[in-house]
C-alpha cells in the first residue's frame, strides 16, 4: 500500500458512494446525496477518517463541485478517467466500484487527469462557453439564409457574408419594407467584387410573409448571440488582466510585420490589445508561429494553462493530446502504430491550426503539403499538429522567440534527397543531368 489513507468516490447525478480503507471507519463506505450540504458532509466524513487523498470517477460534469470542495478542505484529489481503471470483470455495481477505486488508488495504480490552476479553469468555462455562443450564432445565420433561399433571393450567391456590412444592411432594409433590386443594390459595399446589377438580380425574388417573419426573428436572435459575445469577450479579458505578468514579459520585442488576421469570430478586447496581452501573460510572442492566430493562442492558454511542467518532456505532452504515433509492440514486433483517439479540445485546436497551413508559404506550409501527399490529408493533419504541439512546447518552455531559419538544415537536407533522386532517375532512363552553369 503506497497510499495508506486513501478514499475512492464513485460520482454520480444523484447519489456519490464514498470508500474509505476498513480499518478507519465501520461501515467503511456511506452514499451521500449530491446536494452541496451532502458534498460537504462528505469532506467532514473524510476528515473524520484520517483521509488525505481522494480518488474521484470523473463522471460528466457532475464530479466539479465535490472536487472543488474537497481541494479547499485540504485533499489531494486524483481526478481518474474511467476507462484507466474498469478493468476487472464483475465489478459493475455502485459500492464495488467506489470499493474498486479506493484499492487502486491506494495500491497508487491510478494515474491523475490533467487539470490546469482554478484561474485558468474559470477563463477556460468562458472560453468555451463562447464556442458555444458561436455555434448558436451559426445557426441563427443558416435560418437567415434558408428564409432568404425560400423566397429566392439568393443574396449568399453573390457576396461572401450575410452578416457582413453589406447583407445585414439588405437585410434591415428588406425589413422595414424595401422590395427595390435597384434601391436595395445600393447598400453594396464598394470592396463587394459583383457589381450593382449583379446583386440586384440576386434580391428579386417571391416575398412572403411567413418567409419574412422567420426571417426577422432569425436576424434579432443573430444579433442577440453577438452581444452576448460581446459580453464574455469583456469578462474573458477582465479575467485575464488578474493574470500575474510573466517575469520575461517586458523583453520580448514587438512582432515584426503586418499582424494576423483571426477571421470572423475573433477576441475583442475593449482596453487591451490582443497580442501586447499575450506577450505580457507569456514571455513569449507566439503568433510568429504558422497557422496561429491571437484567438488560438488564448484558446489554448484557456486548455492547457501558462505551465507545463506536468509533462516532463514533449513526449508527454503530446501524447496526453494523442496527436503523435500509436506504440503497440508484442513479441518485439510492432502490431500497430496507429495514432488512438483521444477527446482532447487541445488537439482539436493543434488540427485547426495544421489546417490552416494549406496555403502558407512558410517552411511549415510546405512540410503540410508534402506530408499530406506522402500520407494522405487526414494522416497529414494529425502529423503537422504533432509538429505544431511540440514548437508550442519548446518555446513556452524556454521562452524563445520562433525562429523560420531553424528548418533551413531539413529543407537543405530535403533538397540532396531530391537531387539524388533526380539524378538516380536520369541514369535510369540513360541520361546524365547536367548543371546549368557547366553547360555556361
Amino acid at each position: 500500500m503506497l497510499n495508506d489513507h486513501a478514499a475512492g468516490i464513485d460520482v454520480g447525478s444523484t447519489r456519490h458512494h464514498v470508500a474509505v480503507p476498513e480499518d478507519a471507519a465501520s461501515p467503511c463506505v456511506r452514499t451521500f446525496d449530491a446536494f452541496t450540504e451532502d458534498l460537504v458532509a462528505i469532506a467532514d466524513w473524510l476528515c473524520a477518517c484520517g483521509i488525505k487523498t481522494v480518488a474521484i470517477e470523473s463522471t460528466g460534469v457532475y464530479w466539479i463541485a465535490l472536487f472543488q470542495i474537497l481541494e479547499e478542505r485540504g485533499f489531494k484529489v486524483c481526478l481518474v478517467n474511467s476507462r484507466n481503471w474498469r478493468t476487472a470483470p464483475g465489478r459493475k455495481t455502485d459500492v464495488d466500484d467506489c470499493q474498486w477505486l479506493q484499492y487502486l488508488h491506494a495500491c497508487g495504480l491510478l494515474r491523475a487527469s490533467f487539470r490546469p490552476d482554478q484561474q485558468v479553469c474559470a477563463v477556460r468555462s468562458l472560453l468555451r462557453h463562447r464556442d458555444g455562443l458561436i455555434a448558436s450564432a451559426a445557426s441563427a445565420t443558416h435560418l437567415m439564409q434558408k428564409s432568404l433561399n425560400q423566397m429566392n433571393l439568393v443574396l449568399h450567391n453573390v457576396i461572401s457574408d450575410i452578416t457582413g456590412k453589406t447583407g445585414l444592411a439588405i437585410i434591415d432594409a428588406i425589413l422595414a419594407g424595401e422590395r427595390d433590386p435597384a434601391v436595395l443594390s445600393e447598400l453594396r459595399d464598394p470592396r463587394i467584387k459583383n457589381s450593382k446589377e449583379i446583386v440586384a438580380k440576386s434580391l428579386v425574388g417571391d416575398y412572403r410573409t411567413e418567409h419574412l417573419f422567420t426571417l426577422k426573428q432569425s436576424l434579432a436572435s443573430y444579433r442577440h448571440y453577438q452581444e452576448l459575445i460581446g459580453e464574455c469577450d469583456r469578462e474573458i479579458e477582465r479575467l485575464f488582466s488578474e493574470f500575474d505578468s510573466h517575469p520575461g514579459s517586458g523583453d520580448v520585442p514587438l512582432t515584426s510585420g503586418a499582424p494576423k488576421r483571426d477571421r470572423g469570430n475573433k477576441l475583442r478586447f475593449e482596453h487591451t490589445n490582443l497580442t501586447e496581452e499575450l506577450r505580457r501573460l507569456l514571455g513569449v510572442d507566439l503568433t510568429l508561429i504558422p497557422g496561429f492566430g491571437a484567438l488560438t493562442i488564448y484558446n489554448l492558454i484557456g486548455e492547457l494553462g501558462r505551465d507545463l511542467s506536468a509533462f516532463p518532456t514533449y513526449k508527454h505532452f503530446v501524447s496526453w493530446m494523442g496527436v503523435c504515433p500509436g506504440n503497440h509492440i508484442s513479441g518485439g514486433k510492432s502490431l500497430s502504430s496507429k495514432t488512438r483517439y483521444v477527446p482532447s479540445r487541445a488537439a482539436h485546436i493543434f488540427r485547426v491550426a495544421a489546417q490552416s497551413l494549406w496555403h502558407s508559404q512558410s517552411a511549415l506550409g510546405d512540410y503540410y503539403r508534402r506530408i499530406c501527399a506522402r500520407l494522405g490529408r487526414q494522416a497529414g493533419n494529425t502529423a503537422t499538429a504533432h509538429k505544431l504541439a511540440r514548437i508550442y512546447y519548446h518555446l513556452l518552455t524556454t521562452h524563445s522567440e520562433y525562429d523560420e531559419a531553424a528548418f533551413a538544415k531539413e529543407n537543405a537536407r530535403l533538397e540532396k534527397r531530391r537531387h539524388s533522386r533526380l539524378h538516380k532517375d536520369a541514369a535510369r532512363m540513360g541520361y546524365q543531368l547536367v548543371p546549368m552553369a557547366a553547360q555556361g
